[in-house]
């Protein structure tokens, strides 16, 4: 097997400026620019690249999950900053857009960067007793 070094994975958004000031003003991360990329620091110590692509379309999956210890306050911190949160049919989201895991998944709500690329907030969900 290789010798890696390092890891992390990365995305693409349509205007770069755009999703620093979103990922450094709206989400509160450290994003760094590096010849036009952009590193967003995340909680815990790991990076992500986000890259500009002038034929961009958003994923169709998440490129990004936040973990948070209370999901509603942070959801009302978002919104209060602009960020909009995301309504999927089949999930019954309650007012603030969460879908409530009761105990089969965490909370979860989802809202989008300005080029339209998902990012899951959530709290996690503890482990099961005994869990290893």
């Amino acid at each position: 097997m290789p010798d890696y070094t390092e890891g992390f994975s990365g995305f693409a958004v349509p205007d770069a400026a755009a999703a620093a000031t979103f990922y450094r003003d709206v989400l509160g991360l450290v994003v760094t620019d590096d010849h036009g990329m952009l590193w967003i620091d995340l909680p815990g110590g790991a990076r992500v690249l986000a890259y500009p692509k002038g034929d961009h379309e958003p994923a169709g999956f998440t490129v990004l999950n936040l973990v948070v210890p209370d999901l509603p306050a942070a959801i009302d911190d978002l919104v209060a900053k602009g960020a909009a949160f995301v309504r999927y049919d089949g999930f019954g989201q309650d007012e603030r857009g969460i879908a409530h895991g009761r105990g089969q998944g965490p909370d979860i709500a989802w809202t989008t960067d300005p080029g339209g690329n998902v990012i899951a907030v959530m709290e996690r969900i503890p482990e099961p007793e005994g869990a290893a």
